[in-house]
């Protein structure tokens, strides 16, 4: 488990001081793909480099597996930091030394023998699909395979912890949800909890269990992806849930609606998302139904759709549409355009 106590990190500089983190109170459990999501100097980064002492709080508490790492002694810290892997955005690998060679880097300054060395590289080559690979240079292989060596190399040591800045954002979408589904796998079958920086929601919805949203140096929001996809409150939440779930009504529709009838958002969760809940409410006759945008997207395996309407029909019974949806699960919101 790790956990922030009131964090907080000021940068000095020319005399000035920048804050980079203020008031993070957070715990992310074992065996979490934990998202951090935000725009440029939100930071995330500074955050997650706290874990592996990259950045050194200003104040506050990180706190892994009940153990304050400030009060690590030096043998204490170089232990602690072989239990955690970091790959980057750029891959970070050495050009002039093969891709066993990178990846055998940690073991080396380890001291293990030889023998064991090509053991362990072997195996993890394996596991991340590059063992025909072995003997080539980072500038032989594609930004993806580079990202997967980055990935090897992190996982060397068989760590608890992965830390991932960016680790996609230099990927085409197709290379992306292949280093994607490798995390997966290895949340999966190594239990290892993963710390994910992005600025790509579809990142998050893809990979993570739970996710932060961060502004300014603070966590504005916090919880499962699900919910935050559900319900998003902050302001900068709702603009990147909006990136993956199109909400945007095209303008021609908008130009022709019938004006003197309010729009409603309705918004489906799991079983009432696989339900006929509109047409039961047009078979039973009570309102007419104009349809005006609809979406349906799965998150964390439950279906989560939003659909905007106007229910038209005296007030009387429009009063009684909203009350037969939302008896059957659905969440109705008036005027949401």
């Amino acid at each position: 488990m790790i956990t922030f106590q009131n964090v907080q990190k000021v940068y000095e500089k020319d005399g000035q001081s920048l804050v980079a983190l203020q008031d993070i109170n957070l715990q992310i459990n074992k065996g979490d793909i934990f998202g951090f999501i935000g725009y440029s100097g939100a930071g995330k980064s500074s955050l997650i480099r706290l874990v592996n002492q990259l950045e050194k709080p200003t104040s506050g508490a990180v706190i892994i597996d009940g153990q304050n790492i400030a009060h690590h002694s030096p043998a204490e810290i170089r232990a602690h930091k072989r239990n955690i892997g970091m790959i980057f955005q750029h891959f970070n690998l050495l050009e002039t030394k093969t891709v066993a060679q990178n990846i055998s880097m940690p073991l080396v300054l380890l001291g293990l023998d030889k023998q064991e060395i090509n053991r362990r590289v072997d195996n993890i080559l394996e596991y991340v699909e590059l063992s025909d690979k072995k003997h080539q240079y980072p500038g032989q292989l594609s930004g993806g395979q580079k990202q997967r060596v980055g990935i090897a190399r992190a996982l060397i040591n068989n760590p608890e912890i992965l830390l991932c800045d960016e680790a996609t954002s230099a990927l085409d979408p197709q290379t992306t949800r292949s280093i994607l589904a490798l995390l997966q796998k290895i949340s999966r079958e190594q239990k290892i909890t993963i710390l994910l920086v992005t600025h790509e929601m579809e990142v998050i919805e893809q990979v993570c269990n739970r996710v932060a949203v961060m502004e300014s140096g603070r966590i504005v929001e916090e919880g499962t992806v699900l919910n935050i996809f559900a319900q998003p409150q902050h302001l900068t939440t709702q603009k990147f849930v909006r990136t993956v779930l199109n909400e945007e009504i095209p303008e021609r529709v908008l130009h022709n609606l019938e004006h003197q009838q309010d729009v409603y958002r309705l918004e489906f969760l799991g079983k009432s998302a696989q339900e006929p809940v509109v047409n039961e409410l047009i078979v039973q006759n009570i309102v007419k139904i104009n349809i005006l945008f609809a979406n349906m997207k799965e998150i964390s395996g439950v279906v989560l759709g939003s659909m905007f309407v106007q229910i038209i029909g005296e007030k009387e019974q429009i009063d009684d549409a909203v009350n037969f949806l939302r008896l059957r699960g659905v969440a109705v919101n008036k005027g949401a355009l």
